[in-house]
C-alpha cells in the first residue's frame, strides 16, 4: 500500500517537472548580472521552455501553467500584467498546432523553427510594450534580445532533453 502511495507522488511530482523548471528560467532571467544594458538584451529564457515542452511534452506543460508562467514573468520583470503571458501562449498554441512536423526531426529544424517563433514573440513582445507604454523602445535591443535568445537556446534545450531523458522517461 506505502508503495503504491509513493510511486503516486513520485509520478506527480516528475509531471511537475517541466512547470517547476519554466518558473526557475523566469527566476534566473531575472538575476541582475550587473552587466550595463544587458538588462535590455537578456535572454527570454522561459520562452525556451515553453517551445521545448510543447513539441516534446506539451501534457505536461499545459496552456494554464504557461499562462501563470507568463504572469509571474511579467511581475518579476516589472512588464505590464499580461503581456509575456499572452506571448507564451501564443507561442504555446502555435507550437502545437506544428507539433507533428517537429517531431522526429532534427535540432537544426527545431533550432530553425525556434528562431521563427522567438522572432515573432519578441516582435510582439516589443509591440504591445509599445502599445502600453505609448512610445517604442529601442529596436535594436529588441534585436539584440532576439539573437541571444537564439543562441543560447541550444545550450538550454541540451539541459532540457537530458532532463527528459533521464527524469521524466518514466512518465
Amino acid at each position: 500500500m506505502k508503495s503504491l502511495f509513493w510511486q503516486r507522488i513520485d509520478l506527480v511530482v516528475r509531471s511537475l517537472t517541466p512547470f517547476v523548471l519554466t518558473l526557475v528560467l523566469v527566476v534566473l532571467g531575472q538575476v541582475p548580472l550587473h552587466i550595463p544594458g544587458f538588462a535590455e538584451v537578456a535572454p527570454i529564457l522561459p520562452l525556451m521552455s515553453v517551445y521545448f515542452w510543447a513539441i516534446y511534452r506539451p501534457d505536461l506543460l499545459p496552456v494554464t501553467a504557461v499562462f501563470a508562467v507568463g504572469l509571474i514573468q511579467d511581475a518579476l520583470s516589472g512588464m505590464p500584467f499580461g503581456v509575456n503571458a499572452a506571448v507564451f501562449v501564443i507561442v504555446h498554441m502555435v507550437v502545437l498546432s506544428q507539433q507533428i512536423f517537429f517531431q522526429g526531426k532534427s535540432f537544426l529544424i527545431i533550432w530553425l523553427g525556434f528562431s521563427m517563433v522567438a522572432a515573432g514573440a519578441v516582435s510582439l513582445i516589443w509591440l504591445l510594450n509599445a502599445m502600453v507604454f505609448t512610445s517604442f523602445a529601442s529596436v535594436e535591443a529588441a534585436f539584440f534580445q532576439y539573437l541571444v535568445t537564439v543562441g543560447i537556446f541550444p545550450i538550454l534545450a541540451l539541459m532540457l532533453v537530458r532532463w527528459q531523458r533521464t527524469v521524466l522517461a518514466q512518465i
